[in-house]
């Protein structure tokens, strides 16, 4: 529809903000120009005459809401389209964006499909607005132009609207298979899925030990980082919980596969980040802990009429979360339940047996359909016969379970390996559980030594020689400590 690319205008005092708002916006095809603070906004806006301007608030000596009243007053700048991205979520910096007639108001952490879909909407209806006047002007508007800019104006209306409720993509075809109108509170679909939590260790006292915009600021930096991991893998992240992360797989039967390979990304993203650690004023690296789990849920909308929200609901979300707080227990980055490697063994096996592995659309007998699902399963041919790293840690009956399940500690994949040193340890390790579980203490007990003396962090494997030193009379423990042989958590 556009003649030529669209050029936007971002305007933010942050180097980091201002990269990732350009490389988005180059993606979608748009040609970008940036200033960094609202002087240098003024200047570029008078030289380039950008289709749309990206407008922070909080900047030094003049603000955002500064910038627009100065552009809405020049003659041949006013009616450039002005979004507001900014991190105040006050109902009085709304509405003041609004009387001085921004377009509209994003907050920080923004949805990047919600915030590309409104540049385009915007984009697209101002120049269904420009050719309006243009047609007028030459007194060539007609009824019908007219309809269709109303049309335009409404169509926009009810994306605002409804994208204000909605956030990721995939909740859509869900809830709203005929269009945005047919959602509806209390929509639902149950599925199979596999949940992801991911946890940051000592946030509390992190955030305590700096002022709240430092803290947001790598914040910000951090989820951007998991976004990208978890969306290479196929997965959508449903909420951030302060500090956390809940993120859903569903795309591939082998979901849990996707899972796994998304939190093995994580941390190794985590390494990277945790490089320039000192930059955001942080004292000590970031870690987290990360929990999944394969099962039941049901997908839908949640709330009221008038403030619904999109999400998982299930034992599934419950388990992965107290996966996740387990990984405090026992010294370790990430925890994934039994569900999980069973469904990667069984994936890995009907791919290296020739068995078709099915997926959620290849039900569907249509030739195009078929096409896709050839190319989906080639793509993914690597990713199914990639080596996991796990090891067997624990059997634990989770808080307000009746049923006790195994636990595994997740170590790395073939290309991606987080835990070297366990699994070198890994066959000496899995001599020392076997033992544990025949009650061979004595004998386990030389194996998690062993393992203890070759990797002096295994936190696990302490723990066992305290356990087998314990069932061997060699301990009493104390009226305070935790006896985790048989936890219930």
């Amino acid at each position: 529809m556009f003649n030529k690319q669209p050029c936007i205008l971002v305007v933010d005092d942050e180097p980091d903000n201002l990269i990732l708002l350009e490389e988005l916006l180059v993606l979608e095809g748009y040609t970008t120009i940036s200033a960094n603070n609202g002087k240098e906004a003024l200047q570029v806006a008078s030289q380039s005459l950008p289709d749309l301007i990206l407008l922070d608030v909080m900047m030094p000596e003049i603000d955002g809401f500064e910038v627009c009243q100065w552009l809405r007053n020049h003659p041949q700048l006013k009616t450039i389209p002005i979004i507001f991205l900014t991190a105040l979520d006050d109902e009085k910096s709304k509405l003041k964006g609004l009387e001085l007639m921004g377009d509209d108001y994003i907050t920080k952490p923004f949805n990047t499909r919600l915030l590309l879909a409104k540049v385009a909407n915007i984009l697209q209806l101002n120049q269904i607005r420009s050719q309006a006047t243009k047609s007028q002007n030459s007194q060539q508007l007609d009824e019908q132009s007219n309809l269709q800019l109303s049309a335009a104006l409404r169509i926009n209306q009810v994306l605002s609207e409804k994208f204000r409720l909605f956030v990721p993509e995939q909740f859509l075809s869900r809830i709203a298979p005929e269009g945005l109108n047919s959602i509806q509170l209390g929509d639902g679909k149950e599925e199979e899925l596999t949940v992801l939590f991911c946890d940051i260790r000592g946030f509390t006292a992190i955030a305590e030990s700096q002022n709240a915009r430092d803290t947001f600021k790598w914040l910000n930096s951090f989820f951007q980082r998991m976004s990208v991991c978890i969306s290479a893998n196929q997965g959508f992240i449903d909420k951030f919980l302060g500090d956390a992360i809940m993120a859903v797989f569903d795309k591939y039967e082998c979901h849990s596969l996707s899972a796994l390979k998304a939190a093995v990304m994580m941390q190794e993203s985590l390494q990277d980040f945790n490089v320039n650690y000192h930059k955001y004023n942080l004292r000590e690296p970031v870690k987290i802990g990360i929990g999944i789990h394969t099962g039941i849920g049901v997908i839908g909308t949640l709330g009221s009429e008038k403030r619904m929200d999109s999400t998982v609901i299930g034992d599934v979300v419950n388990t992965a979360s107290r996966l996740e707080s387990l990984t405090k227990t026992y010294g370790c980055s990430i925890i994934v339940s039994e569900q999980v490697i069973s469904e990667i063994e069984i994936c890995q096996n009907n791919y290296q047996t020739g068995k078709q592995i099915e997926t959620k659309h290849n039900s569907l007998n249509s030739q195009e359909n078929f096409s896709n699902q050839i190319q989906n399963n080639q793509n993914n041919q690597s990713s199914y016969c990639e080596k996991i790293y796990y090891r067997w840690i624990d059997k634990v009956k989770l808080r307000g379970k009746q049923k006790a399940i195994n636990i595994y500690e997740l170590l790395g994949s073939e290309s991606n390996i987080i835990e070297p040193e366990k699994i070198a340890t890994r066959s000496i390790f899995n001599k020392g559980i076997k033992g544990w579980k025949l009650g061979k203490y004595a004998a386990a007990l030389e194996y998690f030594q062993q393992v203890k003396s070759l990797n002096s962090i295994d936190n696990i494997a302490g723990l066992y020689v305290e356990r087998c030193r314990e069932k061997l009379g060699l301990v009493q423990m104390g009226k305070n400590e935790v006896n985790l042989a048989d936890p219930n958590f």
